[in-house]
């Protein structure tokens, strides 16, 4: 069935049908109704490449996964919710989803942008890519549309989208400092990441302000995966003079922390306080729950296609009068890992 045989047996011209088709106001309602109602009974589905070759649209946006962490991304709660809220606003604003991926150093700078312009799409989404990326530094320079979720790049027609790290990170030492907490240790995530950075500078300025001394050994990297945040907490619990709480900057990472001071021996929270960062599911399912900050996922997937609405509507020309940085607010959950030692 194509478009040439629903308008014989419509009685109308293949123009009539692909403005009917279209919601073009050339055509009145009832013809409109006919045409769509026999397309439906006869199965036809427009050539996507050839509506796209006519409207200069293709009414699709890239996704960019950093190639270099697809693997772990794949095991991770928080990003895979991301991608899903993403996918979800993607589709409520009527648009289409392309996954890009890179083969990362062997592929040319020049990757990213080949493959939006080869595949045409309206623009691109970055998830947690680190900003030193040179195919993203590539196309960021160019003229393409781009929304970064916890991504920090620049270019002209660029825009950045992340939960307020810094005021969660700063939001989980007050809460353990409430408690009487002084001795407050942090595993970071990998600090080449923004998230991870900002997170950090919450934890020092939250520190700061509140007059706790902060040891070069309280402070420990990791990469937001279990096992990292297990040796991490190992090795502040060895300390002479161990931290009486962990604020972890990821999920996984805090729960790792939790099964660390089990196999020593201690009680969380009794022992041990912890809050983690992210609210991944199993947050609320190990015990005792982890007390943790959490980020708005699905807000955070509406306010960059938000963002890429507006870069798309805008055009090249005003793009400097819109708003280049969305901050989605976090909220603290208090749950069992964290109480009044």
């Amino acid at each position: 069935m194509n478009i040439r045989e629903l308008a014989r047996r419509s009685g109308v011209s293949t123009a009539t049908v692909s403005r009917a088709l279209n919601d073009r106001a050339e055509v009145s309602e009832a013809t409109r109704a006919r045409i769509r109602q026999l397309a439906t009974e006869l199965g036809y589905a427009p050539n996507e490449p050839a509506r796209t070759l006519v409207r200069r649209r293709s009414d699709t946006i890239g996704l960019i996964w950093d190639s270099g962490q697809e693997a772990q991304g794949l095991h991770n709660p928080f990003l895979l919710g991301l991608l899903s809220a993403v996918r979800t606003a993607l589709s409520e604003a009527d648009y289409h989803l392309m996954l890009l991926t890179t083969a990362g150093a062997e592929e040319p700078d020049g990757a990213y942008l080949q493959a939006v312009r080869r595949h045409n799409l309206e623009g691109v989404i970055v998830l947690t890519t680190p900003p030193d990326d040179r195919c993203l530094r590539t196309l960021a320079a160019s003229t393409v549309p781009c929304a970064g979720i916890d991504t920090a790049f620049t270019g002209p027609r660029t825009v950045r989208v992340s939960s307020d790290n810094a005021a969660g990170a700063a939001a989980a030492v007050q809460h353990l400092h409430e408690l009487g907490h002084r001795r407050i240790a942090t595993v970071t995530g990998p600090l080449h990441l923004p998230p991870a950075a900002e997170r950090l500078t919450g934890y020092r300025r939250a520190c700061e302000r509140l007059g706790l001394p902060v040891p070069e050994e309280y402070v420990v990297e990791g990469d937001f995966f279990l096992a990292s945040g297990e040796a991490a907490a190992r090795g502040l619990l060895a300390l002479p003079d161990p931290p009486t709480a962990i604020f972890a900057a990821g999920d996984q990472m805090a729960i790792g922390a939790m099964h660390a001071a089990a196999d020593a021996g201690l009680s969380v929270p009794q022992d041990l306080a912890v809050v983690g960062f992210d609210d991944i599911d199993a947050a609320a399912l190990v015990r005792p729950a982890l007390s943790t900050v959490a980020q708005d996922q699905r807000a955070l997937g509406e306010a960059a296609v938000a963002a890429l609405r507006s870069l798309l509507d805008a055009g090249p020309g005003s793009v400097q009068d819109l708003v280049h940085s969305y901050i989605v607010p976090t909220r603290l959950l208090v749950r069992g890992s964290s109480r009044r030692p």
